[in-house]
């Protein structure tokens, strides 16, 4: 069996020390660094490649969402982020999406949605509640100014490369819809689906379905509303 390889980035040696004893329980996942600034976390990043990266935001030097911002920046760096955080804030939220991040999980999850969500990630899918994805779609689905006219939506090349089914799961994605709950709709396998999400993550350069529901509202996939 293959392990999933986790870096630690918190500030507090007493949360690193509780997240590996947690992590380090299951036969499947190795914590193979820790780090406890921004900066170290870039330095181990770059030096363990670690699948997936469990990251505090508020740390000394660089906060955790610059650090992630680098890290999913470098091509080279295929490590997945996952927030670890104290602090439900929309803005952290906002920005830790926006900088690439595969994931959002508060310090107060069970161990189990802990271990859980590492795994999910490791995987390649990215860990979202309903309720957060919720807030995302409110965030981005939204017009900022209702009173004016919309402006009219740049195509992105990239779009005309998805098929008709590839473009129509885009658009379920971007409401927040599961892979299960796609299959359904669309009388397919789930199976099916999830080779349709990982050719459109593929084809439009984006590194999970989190960033597919941003994409889709930012350039008129999906329409605010509908």
């Amino acid at each position: 069996m293959t392990s999933t390889r986790v870096l630690l980035a918190d500030d507090h040696e007493m949360v690193r020390a509780g997240f590996r004893i947690i992590l380090g329980s299951q036969p499947d996942i190795e914590v193979v660094g820790e780090a406890a600034t921004g900066t170290e976390a870039l330095a181990r990043a770059a030096e363990l490649r670690p699948d997936v990266i469990c990251m505090d935001v508020q740390m000394p030097d660089m906060d955790g969402l610059e650090a992630t911002r680098r890290i999913t920046a470098d091509g080279a760096n295929t490590s997945a982020v996952l927030i670890l955080t104290t602090f439900d804030r929309d803005d952290y939220l906002f920005e830790a999406l926006s900088a690439g991040a595969s994931g959002f999980l508060l310090k107060n999850s069970t161990p189990e949605q802990l271990i859980d969500a590492v795994r999910v990630i490791a995987s390649g899918d990215a860990l979202l509640s309903p309720a957060v994805t919720r807030r995302v779609i409110e965030k981005f689905g939204q017009p900022t100014d209702t009173t004016a006219p919309a402006a009219p939506v740049a195509r992105p090349v990239a779009l005309d490369t998805l098929t008709e089914r590839e473009a129509e799961v885009l658009a379920l994605v971007a409401q927040g819809l599961s892979n299960a709950e796609i299959a359904q709709r669309l009388f397919v396998g789930e199976a099916t689906v999830k080779s349709h999400v990982s050719k459109v993550l593929q084809k439009l350069g984006l590194r999970d379905r989190i960033q597919a529901v941003v994409y889709a509202y930012e350039h008129g996939v999906a329409v605010p509303g509908a």
